[in-house]
């Protein structure tokens, strides 16, 4: 595959991966800004609570680290979207919730988006490694 291309389909899988963890992190930030920093969520566990809220800056920061510094910002891309469908799950069956939400079907579909592509901008970092 020609590097032109390698590059272009790389950035646009990470502005794709950025576009999705900011919609993410501003959805977590309007709860924040609903309810407050130290909001229960109905009486989730507090893990739950502070997993949730960490969110608000977290996303961004990965969103952010996609493009200053590629692979560290692809990693935690990835443990976000991994630990968020591992935990959502959870969450979801422990309160008797249905899994079919379009919420949680968002989010498992970007972790199959993520695993399916990763490899690309990884992979063009080799080429053209971050300095």
């Amino acid at each position: 595959m020609n590097k032109r291309v390698v590059l272009k389909t790389e950035f646009i899988i990470r502005c794709i991966y950025a576009l999705c963890l900011i919609g993410a992190g501003f959805n977590h930030l309007q709860t924040v800004l609903m309810h407050g920093l130290f909001w229960d969520y109905n009486n989730a566990p507090l893990f739950t609570c502070i997993y949730w809220t960490s969110l608000t800056f977290i996303d961004p920061l990965a969103a952010i680290l996609l493009f200053y510094r590629p692979r560290i910002g692809l990693i935690l891309t990835f443990l976000i979207i991994f630990s968020d469908v591992i935990h959502n799950t959870w969450i979801t069956l422990k309160v008797g919730r249905d899994l079919l939400n379009y919420m949680y079907i968002s989010q498992f579909l970007f972790l199959v988006f993520v695993v399916c592509t990763i490899k690309f901008p990884w992979k063009a970092q080799e080429v053209v490694p971050h300095v």
